[in-house]
């Protein structure tokens, strides 16, 4: 008979069906990719026998959100070897569900203990808010709180999981941070790069770096005031589609935001928190930022590929997954 789950499952799709249906005929949107939604909190004024020495070390990002959904015991049973923090959106519940049946399945490796938890902050929509807290229910691998989810406010989501590792996880040994539209070859991630029989790394970051500056275009996607960065150059960053880091980082970058001006370009404002740190980021070609036409073997070689859609994911993991015995 169908298990509790199942049926749990089949409720789930289907009202997440019915309310994104209702939502584009019934509603119109409303878009927050316009404008900076970071919120801005007013400083309480200073006592009158307030220090110098107490102004200068005030938080400027206190990061002080609550949680709206939380998996604050994942990491109770056993210590991961890596945790997966993956950006995703309310309206994505079909790359959520690909990334669980394919290369984010906890249970793949058996001597590999893996935790798979996706990021979000609140939507408008209360309707969204609702189905989402259901998915919670049944998958247990949601952390939400509570700023408006927004695409300036990336920067946030990313704290927000860095937060989280170092509240609830802080003995994991790796983290890999990516989004909902990437896969990852998660047997080359482990054991080509990662290795879980050497001795784990500290102060260990890598990805595809970008070496580049801030664009002055206003039209652009990734626009940069003058006011915000003043300087010519970033410096040496990870793009944010996929990145690797021992979970100690996890930690150092989340206490060095507290005193970081928040950018809303994520992993420049992470290349920012590493400089601080004195950290620099190892170039990995195995990390792509862009779609590559399908190979088995080319795909065998890497770790991240962008822009992978739901039933893509299935199709790659399924043909990888059945094709181990090919040598290429």
């Amino acid at each position: 008979m169908p298990s509790k789950v199942s049926y749990l499952y089949l409720l789930t799709v289907v009202c997440w069906a019915s309310a994104l249906w209702y939502l584009s005929v019934s509603r119109s949107s409303t878009s927050f990719t316009s404008q900076l939604t970071i919120p801005i909190r007013k400083l309480p004024k200073p006592s009158k026998n307030a220090t110098f020495s107490n102004i200068r070390t005030r938080s400027l990002n206190p990061h002080d959100f609550g949680y709206l959904i939380n998996e604050g015991k994942k990491c109770e049973a056993e210590r991961p070897f890596l945790i997966i923090l993956i950006s995703t959106t309310h309206k994505e519940f079909d790359a959520r569900q690909a990334i669980r049946e394919t290369w984010g399945d906890e249970s793949t490796f058996a001597d590999v203990r893996v935790v798979t938890l996706f990021l979000l902050g609140a939507h408008t929509d209360n309707v969204l808010n609702q189905m989402l807290e259901q998915e919670s229910q049944i998958f247990h691998d949601i952390v939400v709180e509570d700023f408006i989810d927004s695409y300036h406010n990336l920067t946030l989501k990313t704290l927000m999981g860095m937060r989280w590792v170092a509240t609830f996880c802080s003995k994991a040994q790796y983290v890999l941070k990516t989004d909902s539209d990437i896969f990852v070859n998660m047997e080359t991630l482990i054991f080509n790069l990662l290795k879980p029989n050497t001795k784990p790394r500290r102060r260990y970051f890598t990805g595809y770096v970008i070496n580049g500056g801030p664009i002055r275009d206003m039209r652009s996607k990734w626009y940069m005031s003058r006011d915000l960065y003043p300087e010519s150059k970033y410096p040496p960053f990870c793009s944010g589609t996929g990145y690797v880091f021992s979970a100690d980082v996890a930690e150092l970058i989340f206490n060095t935001s507290l005193h970081t001006r928040l950018l809303h370009l994520e992993d420049v404002y992470v290349g920012v928190c590493l400089r601080k740190l004195g950290i620099h980021p190892f170039q990995n070609s195995g990390f792509n930022h862009w779609k590559m036409a399908y190979s088995l073997c080319r795909y065998r070689r890497v770790v991240t590929v962008h822009q992978i859609s739901p039933e893509e994911m299935h199709r790659i993991w399924n043909d990888m997954t059945s094709k181990k015995h090919l040598k290429c």
